[in-house]
């Protein structure tokens, strides 16, 4: 009896292991490149402490980006690898859609970079937040694509789907509303960001500044 072949996209990205493995090293990999834009001041300028500490001063933008971005990407790798950790099983089109979302996490060094060069730029600041945007937009379509493909594990927390696609809907509206605030200033927007941003790192500590 001639067997029936094989078609390979029924075959191609079976493993949310290796996507872990491949998130885990690109999220390294984002989160090291966003510090090599803060360079030591030159010793050539520095002659008395006054020189160092305006110089550090000076440097504090691109810190401040630092450690913004260095939390919205430690958001979204909790929020993928929750994703990625209740996954029974994947497929080559889930794959790709994770992938898409490691496309722009490689993109946040610039977007931070961009953001800390200009920032009284509403451009700047429209960049970084779509930034943003494309993620949330990325693991929200994952997260719907696992659900009606029945891709999650046997046994998922109670309301899963929902819970998480609740969560990044509403930090989503909130980002946005950041943003919108650079029609203000761009600072009232980074700010607002930032808020935001501690809201969701340590709301599983303390109780949130926004219901989640």
């Amino acid at each position: 009896m001639k067997s029936t072949p094989t078609l390979y996209n029924r075959i191609a990205g079976q493993s949310p292991e290796r996507l872990a493995a491949l998130s885990d090293g690109l999220f390294a990999i984002a989160m090291t490149l966003i510090v090599i834009d803060i360079r030591v001041p030159a010793a050539a300028a520095i002659h008395s402490e006054q020189d160092l500490l305006d110089a550090f001063c000076r440097l504090s933008p691109r810190l401040l980006m630092y450690f913004m971005s260095f939390m919205t990407l430690g958001i979204f790798w909790v929020g993928q690898q929750t994703q990625l950790n209740h996954l029974g099983k994947t497929d080559r089109n889930l794959s790709w859609i994770h992938l898409g979302f490691l496309a722009f996490v490689a993109l946040m060094p610039f977007s931070t970079a961009l953001l800390a060069e200009f920032l009284e730029f509403r451009i700047a600041l429209v960049v970084y937040w779509l930034n943003i945007f494309i993620l949330g937009l990325m693991l929200l379509w994952g997260t719907i694509y696992t659900d009606r493909h029945g891709l999650l594990s046997e046994d998922p927390p109670p309301g899963f789907t929902k819970a998480v696609s609740r969560r990044i809907l509403i930090a989503q509206a909130l980002y946005a509303l950041g943003a919108a605030l650079c029609l203000i200033n761009t600072y009232w927007s980074i700010g607002f960001i930032v808020l935001v941003q501690l809201n969701y790192v340590i709301a599983p500590r303390i109780k949130p500044l926004f219901k989640l």
